[in-house]
């Protein structure tokens, strides 16, 4: 089982009569169930099996199957998909691209959890009912390459990359690379295998 650590729990008890589970252990199994199968091919009886929930304890505590994914996808950005936010807090911009693909890597390879990435595994909505979270997670991918965006242009004003460098299109790079990375990963390629992918990119970089 694939859980989240030291992440706060999202929902608290209502007032009155306490619940009779654990709600972060329920996100985190949820999270598990959109994570492996997609937002589109899970359904509620998948999620309530998984929670150890019935459905009406399951609208009680997060609402409705969109409402959980939001904060599933929350739950996520804070644990296994942090490793962005700790990438851009390395001292040059080489390091933060090393960081950032190989953080990609650790999460999605991790033995006890889904391989890929849930914001690319839950992108997989096709019918009218997965629009939102389809914008959900296109708006998710593009704050992630905005902040990036941001370290780097950081970077050009520090002088660690070249004055006529684009880091727009730098950005964009990187998160190509990572989602590809990604899509490795749950095609069954081995952690090993990705992070000599990464060494192969790094020896590329140029400042």
């Amino acid at each position: 089982m694939c859980y989240v650590l030291g992440v706060a729990g999202t929902q608290g008890a209502p007032m009155g009569r306490p619940r009779e589970f654990d709600t972060d252990e329920a996100l985190d199994r949820a999270m598990e169930v959109f994570w492996r199968q997609g937002y589109e091919a899970t359904t509620l009886g998948d999620l309530t099996a998984a929670m150890n929930i019935g459905k009406p304890s399951l609208y009680a505590a997060f609402g409705n199957k969109e409402q959980l994914f939001r904060l599933v996808l929350d739950r996520y950005s804070e644990g296994p998909g942090s490793y962005g936010v700790r990438a851009a807090e390395q001292p040059t911009a080489r390091q933060v691209v090393e960081a950032f693909l190989k953080g990609t890597v650790e999460t999605t390879t991790q033995p006890q959890c889904p391989q890929g990435c849930l914001g690319v595994q839950g992108a997989l909505a096709a019918s009218d009912d997965g629009v939102a979270v389809h914008d959900l997670l296109a708006a998710w991918r593009e704050r992630a390459r905005g902040e990036l965006e941001l370290r780097f242009r950081r970077a050009v004003a520090e002088g660690d990359l070249r004055s006529d460098a684009d880091p727009g299109r730098l950005a964009r790079y990187v998160m190509t690379l990572s989602f590809g990375l990604a899509v490795q990963a749950a095609g069954g390629v081995a952690r090993d295998e990705l992070f000599k992918v990464v060494d192969e990119v790094m020896l590329s970089w140029r400042s």
